[in-house]
């Protein structure tokens, strides 16, 4: 508290600098945003350096560093170079949600960018909305997070129901019309259930069986046992990682006629090498254009810059290349004057953004970005065909 004398003393000084200092000129300081300094962005992740979905990560990771790498050495983004603090989540929901607590909180991060999983993602949610932090790029495609909007999430892939429709489609027009589901049971398994029921309806078609597994410690025989004995000619299997790759591995075993499909959080060159020859003709649905190819301005932007850079032509890496793009681009569009409010109005302006064969746009009433979905399949030579 302020004695009379010290009270006096106060009032003498702001009237002395009313007079030095008019109004229109009295220096002021700017305050900035966390995570921003004259010369540097500062992004946090939280994702699964290590645990099941370790080698998908550092793929996905490849890919984004590749393109954030490229943006420094050109000078940046409005003349401020972009870090990413990364903290491992153990590819746990609970460990996440700590994460992002500490980047947001301790290390003072300006963004979240791409996190890993559904319920993982999930986890999140109360932290963004509580600090009012924008995370861009989440790694999931669960609906959730697309309606209702979300004002601090902004997608780049597309919906995992839309890769299931895709799956009971394609293997509806082959014949193959006795369709079994395994799914691990959270909610990134129940967001492909939802999926698969409204596609078996569209058909007209009756599930052959609906099996779960648990994330944290699957029954992998007995999954693939209750899919087998439901007599199903094909199984789409919602599962991450190392489990899904046991969960293959166990169907070949039990009935190596079975038809499998899984989706594009299993689109990576380590899922693949994990396989071996037990992937063989396994269907993949993939949410971004092939990374080998050149056909298209995308495509050659990839090569140019992460294969360039010793980045392995994956997937998982064109996804974590492309979600890089999308975060530059709206950091770019809020200007110099950078503040989280201004980079989530510069997001919704993006409007029908072709990044080179992919089309990705938002408004304030649709986060979603990208709708691109299409099937591969594993070959012979452990790549995937299209």
């Amino acid at each position: 508290m302020l004695n009379n004398r010290s009270r006096r003393l106060a009032l003498r000084l702001c009237a002395c600098l009313s007079l030095l200092f008019p109004l229109s000129v009295v220096p002021s300081v700017a305050m900035a945003e966390d995570g921003v300094t004259d010369s540097m962005i500062l992004l946090g992740q939280t994702v699964g350096l290590s645990g099941q979905i370790a080698g998908p990560v550092k793929e996905m990771n490849a890919g984004a560093n590749a393109y954030f790498e490229h943006i420094n050495k050109n000078g940046g983004v409005n003349g401020r170079k972009i870090e990413v603090k990364i903290l491992d989540d153990k590819f746990d929901p609970a460990t996440a949600a700590t994460n992002a607590e500490t980047l947001i909180k301790k290390e003072h991060v300006f963004a979240l960018f791409q996190s890993r999983g559904t319920p993982h993602t999930e986890a999140l949610l109360p932290v963004l909305a509580e600090n009012k932090v924008p995370l861009i790029a989440p790694s999931t495609g669960a609906s959730l997070f697309h309606a209702p909007v979300n004002h601090y999430v902004f997608n780049v892939r597309a919906k995992y129901q839309d890769e299931v429709r895709r799956g009971v489609e394609q293997f509806n027009t082959i014949g193959l019309k006795e369709i079994a589901l395994l799914h691990v049971d959270d909610t990134f398994g129940r967001d492909g259930l939802a999926g698969f029921t409204q596609a078996m309806t569209q058909h007209k078609l009756t599930s052959a069986a609906i099996v779960t597994f648990d994330r944290a410690k699957p029954d992998i025989a007995a999954a693939v046992k209750a899919v087998i004995g439901s007599k199903a000619k094909a199984v789409i299997i919602i599962g991450s990682g190392v489990t899904t790759v046991e969960l293959i591995k166990e169907a070949r075993t039990q009935n190596p006629g079975l038809q499998i499909m899984t989706l594009s959080n299993n689109a990576s060159q380590s899922f693949v090498d994990s396989l071996g020859r037990a992937g063989i003709g396994v269907m993949v649905s993939q949410i971004m254009p092939a990374p080998h190819t050149v056909s298209t301005v995308l495509g050659q932007e990839f090569k140019s810059i992460a294969i360039a850079q010793g980045v392995n032509a994956s997937y998982a890496a064109m996804e974590g290349f492309v979600a890089a793009k999308i975060m530059v681009e709206g950091l770019r569009r809020a200007g110099r004057n950078l503040t989280r409010d201004g980079l989530i109005r510069a997001l919704e302006s993006i409007r029908r953004y072709d990044i080179g064969g992919v089309m990705l746009g938002y408004s304030e009433k649709d986060h979603t970005g990208s709708e691109f979905v299409e099937l591969t399949m594993i070959g012979k030579d452990g790549k995937f065909l299209r």
